[in-house]
Parts: structure tokens; C-alpha cells; sequence
């Protein structure tokens, strides 16, 4: 895992624009209570529509930040970073906060195998996306690298919330779920709170709580960025209440050599990105946590087996946006996604794949 003072290095960064609010009922205000920090390497923005809960914003983000104390390389306490430093060593006892991330990560490797490792961390590190210090590392480093990133190589103690790398160099990179944990701990506390309106975006994880307080709506109008564009721009919209909005792209970080771009979503197997014709893949779920991990999970499948596997979960809808800009759906947001028609993108039809 890289020493720096970002949050451990983000294999995911989901890429969801909310488009609209308003305002319903007397005990909700027209504006939000509202406001944007830069932590963790990106822009956290809480906003609060309850009356009277202005103090709630508070709580939100000092809980944003003892989480981010808690999983943060390099930082004094950071409890991900004692792990690595002792791989092959000792085991390491964490916190209440951070054993369930670390638990629910073993559980995304042990069924995503192929496509997401908790141990992936010596090859993100190498490469290093996103980052000035970003390059191509060569053959021999790579292959040196592999042996490195295996979860099998994990030992987990649930009784005693412990976990032990067993092999020295190991490096755990949970990127691909934390933002989604804390944004869902966030959502727990907000609710604890007795707020029932509200928009948490980490840096694109966008979790909707409650009903829209827009005048005579029920659900918030959620628009799906554009994975090819700058921010802003949106292929379409879904609408959609107390659910989780995560998407995994290949152009919000890259590293162009030699005229061949290579982006940050890693195969755990090659240590090389996956390859394949996807340019973005958003999830909406339940829980944030499940929406970043599927993210980076289905990305890796490609599109057919993809949607395959979307269709056979429960509450998990899935929309992708291909390199040859077609957009494909799974079932439950037939009669949802509305695409935009000045996006340049055509809907594909899935019984064509």
C-alpha cells in the first residue's frame, strides 16, 4: 500500500451527478443544510434537509474523518497500515470500525476471486494511477509482485477481530469498498440522528435517504455520469430512494505510455487492468459498500457474464456504458433509465450479446 496521506489507494471511483431536489412538507427546508470538505482524497459533500438537524452535518463528518484516521496509510493509528508493516510477522488486532471493512473485503475475494483481491495492494502501489509518481512497471516487477496478492494468504479470527498477512511484502488495498463502508456509516449515523432526508456523496458514492423533498415526489431523479466525459455530463437517469449509486470507469484515472492508455482497475491475476469493452459499470443497491465491491467485481467479468450475474441478485440493479457507446440495463431498470438524447449513446439490446 503506498505511504501517502490519501485514503489507501482508491481502486474505485464511481461516478454518480445528482440532478435534482426541492422541497415537501412543513419538518423539511426548500435549501439544505449543506456542506463539502476535501478529505480522503476527494470532495465529501452531506447535505440535510430535516429542519433543525444543521448539527447533525458535524457528527457526519468527524465520523468521515475517525474512519479515515482508522484506514489511512500512513497515519499516526492507521490501523491498515500496522497490518502491512506487519505481514509475515504478527497478527494484528483491529477496531469494531475496522474489522467488519476488512471481513465484508475477504468475503468480495473469496466470491469475486478473478476480479477483486483485498491483497492487491503491491501491484496498485507499483503502478500507482491517479498519482504524479504513476508508471508502467516492468515484466519483471510484476511478476515479482504476484505472488504477493493472493487473499488465500489471509487469516482471519473472528473471535478475536485479528487478521495476519502471511507472507512478508503482502499489502492489503481495500479502495474498492471503503468509500462505500463509510458512506454507509454515515447513513447509520444520520439516521441514529433522526435525519430522514438526505444526500451523502464520497467523491461519487451517492447514497439517497429518504423520499425526494421535492413538492409531490416520491423518489430523488439520480443522473448517471458520462464515464468518456468530464464531471457533469450524464448518459441518462434512474430515479430511486434509500439506495446506494456507485459507478467503476476507466477515464477518471489512467497512465498513457508509449500512445497505450492503461486505467486503474486492476485484475489481480495479471497485475495488469482488466481488458475488455466496458467503459463504466454503476450499481444501485442497498448498501454502498456492496455497490463499490459489485462495481469493481461485474466491471471485471465483462459485459455478457456481467449482466448474467446482476440478474441473479437480489435488489441490485446494473447499467453499462460500452466503449463503442451503447448502454445496456438489467431488467429492473427497464422502466426506470431514461437516457439522455443529446449523450451520443444508443441503448443495446441484451438478448444481442
Amino acid at each position: 500500500m503506498r505511504k501517502s496521506k490519501y485514503l489507501i489507494s482508491l481502486l474505485l471511483l464511481p461516478i454518480v451527478l445528482l440532478v435534482a431536489c426541492g422541497s415537501k412538507g412543513a419538518s423539511l427546508n426548500q435549501q439544505p443544510y449543506s456542506e463539502q470538505q476535501f478529505l480522503m482524497g476527494t470532495y465529501v459533500r452531506v447535505q440535510i434537509y430535516d429542519n433543525d438537524k444543521e448539527d447533525v452535518l458535524k457528527k457526519a463528518f468527524d465520523r468521515v474523518k475517525e474512519l479515515a484516521d482508522k484506514i489511512t496509510v500512513s497515519e499516526p493509528g492507521s490501523e491498515i497500515d500496522k497490518v502491512n508493516d506487519n505481514a509475515g510477522i504478527k497478527s494484528v488486532e483491529l477496531s469494531d470500525d475496522v474489522y467488519p471493512l476488512v471481513k465484508r473485503a475477504y468475503e468480495y475475494s473469496e466470491e469475486y476471486e478473478t476480479g477483486f483481491d483485498m491483497t492487491i495492494g503491491p501491484i496498485t502501489k507499483m503502478w500507482h494511477i491517479g498519482f504524479d509518481d504513476a508508471r508502467k512497471p516492468a515484466q519483471s516487477e510484476i511478476d515479482a509482485a504476484l505472488p504477493l496478492v493472493d487473499h488465500k494468504d489471509v487469516e482471519l479470527d473472528d473471535e478475536k477481530q485479528t487478521i495476519f498477512l502471511k507472507k512478508k511484502g503482502m499489502e492489503l488495498d481495500l479502495g474498492a469498498i471503503a468509500k462505500g463502508y463509510i458512506t454507509d456509516e454515515v447513513v447509520k449515523l444520520l439516521q441514529k440522528n433522526d435525519v430522514t432526508t438526505a444526500i451523502v456523496d464520497l467523491g461519487g458514492n451517492v447514497y439517497v435517504l429518504g423520499d425526494s423533498p421535492k413538492e409531490g415526489k416520491e423518489y430523488w431523479k439520480v443522473g448517471i455520469q458520462d464515464p468518456n466525459q468530464a464531471r457533469n455530463t450524464v448518459v441518462g437517469s434512474v430515479t430511486s430512494k434509500n439506495q446506494s449509486l456507485v459507478t467503476s470507469g476507466i477515464y477518471e484515472r489512467n497512465l498513457t505510455v508509449n500512445g497505450e492508455t492503461f486505467h486503474h482497475l486492476f485484475n489481480p491475476k495479471t497485475g495488469y487492468p482488466f481488458d475488455n469493452k466496458i467503459a463504466g459499470v454503476s450499481i444501485i443497491s442497498q448498501k454502498s459498500i456492496d455497490g463499490d465491491g459489485l462495481s469493481t467485481s461485474i466491471f471485471s467479468m465483462g459485459l455478457k457474464e456481467g449482466l448474467d450475474h446482476i440478474e441473479g441478485l437480489k435488489d441490485v440493479e446494473a447499467i453499462f456504458v460500452t466503449l463503442d457507446n451503447k448502454i445496456y440495463i438489467s431488467s429492473g431498470l427497464v422502466d426506470n433509465f431514461k437516457i439522455n438524447k443529446e449523450s451520443g449513446y444508443s441503448l443495446g439490446n441484451n438478448s444481442d450479446l
